[in-house]
């Protein structure tokens, strides 16, 4: 079968940072193709942005970029940070705007718009996308591909992976193109879950209970590791509180989930426990009080309500502290049972090892091959983090192979 011709400019990864790679050469009139294995681009981003795109988050620079726990990441967000990401969207003609938690979204809240104003831009800067287009490996130095024409292989003069992580595997996020890369001597980091929920073992009393959240209570991060926790109450001893701050979940029938588990994940994750303050804006002094002014023959649940608990917050009581509920309203702990499989996390951490590349984002094992998104080995939390870095990344790669492609002479 004949071969299509090779572009000067191959993206492998059609979500937010392949498609920002893929401007960047554009922009410097580079032939850009940009393949993605599924039927269409950026699944992800448009799931993302079902409930409303969080684009990024606008805080001061230095509370920023500490989010990331990546120092390689700070050079590439100071060159494209969150202003502007709300400057890139505005000359898509998607206005921004910042909520009351320092969050930004487009005025149009979805994804859908500002990504075809995108792809618009694209088409007119001569970028070309092929979707079902699934890279399958190496054939020597050229990329081979499953395609709907049959297999092909593309040797172009420069090329940048943005495959995603390996979670959410039906976007397309499926972290296959690793051993191709080991073979080659990349360093991969192994993957780990980012922003996921964690596995409780749920008595059938709080079947009731599932998709409920859980507001207004602070969730505390211990030191000490629950190695048994009783149904009839918590386990006994002094936990060291390493961190503390308010936050909501939602209770699932696999466990826990949502905002305020996400903002806590990484200590969860290793070898820390969580435990949850029910009623952080009271003392125990002061609970004390309000208890002792109860009638003594009122019953457990009936108190507990009198105190400021809803039901599902009672709920969560009577399932770990049922024979000692009002000794552990400061201090409940949840015996979570380990993550929630990789697949199912939002991100992930782990990928491509920083010592695999160099400060422009190309392989050292390959050279005029550059990297970026989530299969680089950074992590974020939720609320806009990913999104900024993700396109950060990306027009970094893309302007470091667009120098790469100015630099390389002509082949002979």
């Amino acid at each position: 079968m004949p071969q299509p011709e090779a572009p000067q400019a191959l993206v492998i990864g059609a979500g937010p940072a392949g498609l920002m790679a893929a401007e960047e050469l554009a922009k410097t009139g580079a032939q850009t193709l940009v393949v993605e294995a599924k039927p269409t681009v950026a699944r992800k981003f448009l799931m993302a942005g079902k409930s409303g795109l969080n684009v990024t988050k606008d805080e001061p620079w230095e509370t920023f970029v500490s989010r990331y726990d990546c120092p390689h990441l700070r050079p590439i967000l100071q060159d494209f940070g969150p202003a502007e990401v709300r400057s890139w969207c505005r000359a898509l003609g998607q206005d921004v705007y910042t909520g009351s938690s320092g969050r930004v979204f487009p005025v149009a809240m979805k994804a859908s718009p500002l990504l075809r104003a995108w792809l618009q831009r694209l088409t007119s800067q001569g970028v070309e996308i092929r979707t079902r287009w699934r890279w399958t490996g190496f054939d020597g130095q050229s990329f081979r591909f499953d395609t709907p024409s049959g297999p092909q292989t593309l040797t172009p003069k420069v090329t940048v992976l943005a495959l995603g992580g390996a979670s959410w595997q039906r976007l397309g996020s499926d972290g296959a193109w690793v051993p191709w890369l080991q073979e080659k001597g990349v360093n991969i980091a192994p993957w780990q879950p980012a922003n996921m929920g964690f596995r409780v073992d749920w008595s059938l009393h709080m079947e009731p209970f599932f998709g409920r959240p859980v507001k207004g209570v602070a969730l505390k991060v211990c030191s000490s590791r629950i190695s048994s926790t009783p149904r009839n109450g918590p386990p006994r001893g002094v936990h060291e509180v390493l961190d503390e701050q308010r936050g909501e979940f939602v209770i699932s029938a696999k466990g826990l989930e949502g905002g305020g588990i996400y903002s806590i994940y990484k200590y969860l994750r290793g070898a820390y426990t969580l435990a949850l303050d029910l009623l952080p804006d009271l003392s125990p002094e002061e609970i004390a009080r309000r208890l002792d002014r109860m009638k003594p023959g009122e019953s457990t649940p009936n108190r507990l309500r009198k105190l400021g608990l809803d039901r599902t917050q009672i709920a969560l009581v009577m399932e770990f502290a049922r024979a000692e509920p009002f000794a552990h309203l400061k201090h409940l702990p949840i015996p979570l049972q380990g993550p929630r499989p990789l697949d199912e996390a939002i991100s992930v951490a782990g990928g491509i090892a920083w010592d695999a590349l160099t400060p422009d984002l190309e392989l050292k094992a390959l050279l005029g091959t550059f990297a970026a998104g989530e299969m680089l080995d950074w992590e974020a939390p939720t609320g806009g983090y990913l999104l900024t870095a993700s396109w950060a990344t990306g027009r970094w790669a893309g302007q470091a192979a667009a120098r790469h492609l100015q630099e390389t002479p002509p082949r002979t």
